[in-house]
């Protein structure tokens, strides 16, 4: 059995953080085992770290040297780490988003058809049945990084990246596929949008999700899209899974 923390490496950024690298390679179980740590430092904290930023395979965390040593630090982390077990990132949540994947809300779906050569009802049917691991957040608030999308509808970005995308667009990137939730220049191809506000500045929790949590996209018609939005979309269906 291999060991929580065998292939944990710690990588100088300067004299007050230090990288902890969990893997080269994306994975679920990598991601777990990040969260797992980032949850225990946010609320059990370790003195001396004031923030950790998680990514893909690692961490980065911010330290004090005048109030701990690196030595110390890293000890802690790995006792931390040590204490994994699987389960430990607690209940599954799982974001429901409707999404049209039709006419102008899906200005790229053609051209995914052609590169992929699957029709536009199989390209729906692969990207909206499976629930998309989020391993971070970045680039915009609430722009989730998501994992576990079919190698089956996998193209490239565009050649001309766009000036502007819309607010809740969804589009396909290499591998990767997610939600712009602020307009934005971006060269992702755009296969459907979404009319609830994932991110909303005057909300309580401005960002819905946070890394760790899923997204499933579910289709919806042109009609219903425009319903949801005339509501505000603020209301988000969540399913939560053991």
């Amino acid at each position: 059995m291999t060991s929580n923390t065998e292939q944990i490496r710690f990588l100088s950024c300067g004299d007050s953080a230090v990288t902890v690298e969990f893997s080269k390679e994306m994975n679920e179980e990598t991601n777990r085992k990040i969260r797992f740590l980032a949850a225990k430092i946010a609320n059990e904290g370790i003195r001396g770290v004031s923030e950790s930023v998680p990514t893909f395979c690692s961490m980065t965390i911010y330290f004090d040297p005048f109030v701990i040593s690196r030595k110390k630090l890293e000890k802690k982390i790995l006792k931390i780490i040590s204490s994994y077990k699987e389960g430990s990132a607690g209940k599954k949540r799982v974001f429901l988003i409707p999404v049209c994947y039709d006419g102008d809300y899906a200005p790229d779906m053609e051209d995914v058809c052609e590169l992929t050569g699957l029709s536009k009802e199989e390209v729906i049917d692969i990207h909206s049945s499976t629930d998309y691991l989020i391993y971070m957040l970045g680039f915009l608030p609430g722009f989730p990084y998501l994992g576990g999308m079919d190698k089956r509808i996998e193209a490239p970005r565009l050649d001309s990246p766009r000036t502007t995308i819309p607010v809740g667009a969804v589009g396909i990137g290499g591998k990767q596929t997610g939600i712009y939730p602020l307009a934005s220049p971006g060269g992702w191809r755009l296969i459907g949008r979404t009319p609830v506000k994932v991110y909303d500045p005057d909300r309580e929790a401005p960002i819905v999700y946070r890394a760790g949590d899923y997204i499933r996209f579910c289709p919806i018609s042109a009609e219903e899209f425009e319903k949801i939005a005339a509501t505000g979309g603020s209301e988000i269906k969540v399913r939560e899974e053991n």
